[in-house]
């Protein structure tokens, strides 16, 4: 999630919201039913080089797993701040209880969001583990609140699938194979974040619910309540809304796909103001390959007048990197330092 420089801490303006070309609906049903799979491609495609932000609808994930987790989401954020803080995030896996303050972009006020991490669920036994893999490890949950555990990895599970399933969209779209992406889908690093957004009176550009930012991977699947406070800027430079739309989830790229792509898929800058006065919730999903990944520009998108404007790198290494630059994130060489 790369930063975006404020140019002023002004008030930020309630933006318009966004158009069903900036952010069209795609919906899923029949090419899951068994249907064509190239409609979807188009559309994405579409979406891809205009904003890189769009919608589904009939995506495969049940409303219970949905209601279920935000249900244990509102639960875990109603309890006692001291109560939360004995689940706080272990600096090696990176699993948790994630308070205020952790997050800040570079130039910005720390984010106004905490927030509990969960991921790929792997043993201390696993190989990768036990190797200091960064970000692979098991889940951490409070043993006197197993609502929270079972409501959190049923929604990852299907999440989890609905990402492999955009992973085929998105190959197809690239002119590869339909499981060009899924073979670096062994243990593929996805991260969800149960988050708690607390109301703001007056959101300016330099304290938001989060500062305008990019992610950084593949794909993010993001489930958010009826509040809304998603914001995109377009790439002409003006904000758009996006809001809560009943039965869909948003899909944004993050800034691993301009690698593969050279830049003609986009990964838009966004950012949440909570402007309800109430307490926002969100659920995203970042679903990222393989640690070993080796991301590079794709042959139809480089030429001898086009070159590739960006070099390769691996998935994981690359991940690392970002976090550090916004997290109080240690790696496992500083922390046996430490």
């Amino acid at each position: 999630m790369s930063s975006i420089e404020p140019t002023i801490d002004a008030h930020v303006a309630v933006p318009r919201r966004a158009s069903t070309t900036e952010m069209p609906i795609l919906d899923l049903g029949d090419w899951l039913a068994g249907g064509s799979i190239e409609p979807l491609v188009a559309q994405f495609k579409a979406a891809c080089t205009n904003t890189g932000f769009l919608y589904v609808r009939n995506h495969g994930i049940p409303r219970s797993a949905l209601d279920a987790v935000f249900d244990a989401t509102r639960r875990y954020f109603s309890l006692s701040m001291e109560e939360r803080l004995k689940d706080k995030i272990d600096e090696r896996f990176r699993r948790g209880f994630m308070p205020y303050g952790v997050t800040q972009h570079p130039g910005h006020k720390p984010d106004l969001k905490e927030s509990y991490e969960l991921g790929v669920d792997l043993p201390v036994t696993d190989p990768d583990v036990q190797a200091g893999l960064p970000l692979h490890g098991p889940n951490r949950w409070p043993a006197d609140k197993p609502w929270l555990k079972e409501a959190a990895e049923a929604y990852f599970g299907h999440a989890v699938a609905l990402g492999r399933n955009l992973l085929r969209i998105f190959a197809t779209a690239l002119e590869q194979p339909e499981d060009f992406f899924l073979q670096w889908c062994q243990k593929p690093m996805v991260q969800s974040r149960l988050f708690h957004y607390p109301p703001q009176s007056s959101p300016t550009a330099l304290e938001l619910g989060a500062a305008a930012h990019t992610d950084y991977g593949m794909l993010t699947i993001l489930a958010q309540d009826p509040i809304g406070g998603l914001e995109l800027r377009t790439r002409s430079g003006e904000w758009v809304g996006a809001p809560y739309i009943e039965d869909t989830l948003v899909i944004n790229l993050g800034d691993m796909v301009k690698v593969w792509t050279n830049d003609s898929y986009v990964s838009n800058p966004h950012r949440v103001a909570n402007r309800t006065g109430r307490e926002r919730f969100s659920i995203p999903t970042f679903f990222n390959l393989d640690y070993a990944t080796p991301v590079a520009c794709l042959p139809q998108f480089q030429s001898a007048d086009n070159p590739s404007r960006h070099a390769p790198v691996k998935s994981g290494d690359y991940l690392v990197k970002r976090f550090s630059e916004v997290q109080k994130y240690k790696t496992p060489a500083e922390l046996q330092v430490a």
